[in-house]
């Protein structure tokens, strides 16, 4: 069953030391604000609750991981600021996602489009079905994943960020993303998939706190300026949303 709320849903609940985060929204799993609000403070909560060993980053239902951000209050922007304020949503979620104590494995059970592949991509081990594919088709409207770009630089390259945001309308296998290191491993189908989260996230759980909060911090060496970066490239989203490009291209989907 997936969620039926217009602003979507957000479960939490912890598990023999692992908390288990799960959104979800009927527009295949896309993030309107207040749910990418939601998510940023989640995360924040199990960082600091001593309960919490390692925590797992999952989506409602059998289809889409995640759709991005909420296509409905991007054709509604009409200003810069607002802009901004609808860009840095992931923004804020990233960094959370970057300062959280705890690891973060994201479990991808299908298809993923512009800032769920930042997710992906800022998780600290990502685990896949052959149906998760991913795509960023920004450019495609006239905007580019500034925001996100860092994190998935930072997983695949430079030249995974080129091939795969300037493809802007095509999709990359399972298999492609990992062979560029966004997933560790790809599954046949779900339920294998289910199967390896729970060995390996409980493995993790066992290990010394202090060990994989160290391991934490060497992983995100490097990342210390994502709190003005992600800010910057946030408005530079906001301003291009408002250009005759964009405007044209949106139009075209308003129903």
């Amino acid at each position: 069953m997936t969620t039926t709320r217009e602003n979507g849903s957000l479960y939490n609940k912890i598990e023999n030391g692992i908390g288990i985060i799960e959104f979800g929204h009927p527009a295949s799993n896309s993030f309107p604000g207040v749910l990418l609000e939601r998510l940023e403070k989640a995360i924040c909560e199990y960082s600091d609750n001593s309960d919490v060993k390692v925590i797992i980053l999952k989506s409602e239902g059998e289809k889409a991981f995640c759709a991005g951000a909420s296509f409905d209050e991007l054709m509604a922007v009409e200003t810069m600021q607002q802009g901004k304020v609808f860009f840095s949503g992931f923004a804020n979620v990233l960094n959370a996602m970057r300062n959280c104590k705890k690891l973060i494995v994201g479990r991808i059970q299908g298809k993923t489009v512009g800032g769920g592949v930042g997710l992906i991509a800022a998780c600290d081990y990502a685990m896949a079905t052959e149906a998760a594919s991913i795509k960023l088709s920004e450019l495609s409207i006239g905007i580019g994943p500034f925001v996100i770009a860092p994190a998935i630089e930072r997983k695949i390259g430079v030249a995974g960020l080129g091939e795969l945001t300037l493809a802007a309308h095509e999709w990359k296998t399972a298999y492609w993303a990992k062979d560029k290191g966004l997933y560790a491993r790809v599954f046949e189908n779900i339920e294998d998939l289910d199967k390896e989260i729970t060995i390996f996230t409980e493995k993790l759980a066992s290990y010394n706190p202090q060990a994989l909060l160290e391991m934490k911090r060497v992983l995100w060496k490097g990342t210390e300026n994502w709190t003005t970066i992600l800010m910057e490239n946030a408005a530079i989203s906001g301003e291009l949303v408002l250009s005759d490009f964009t405007r044209n291209a949106l139009s075209k989907f308003k129903k």
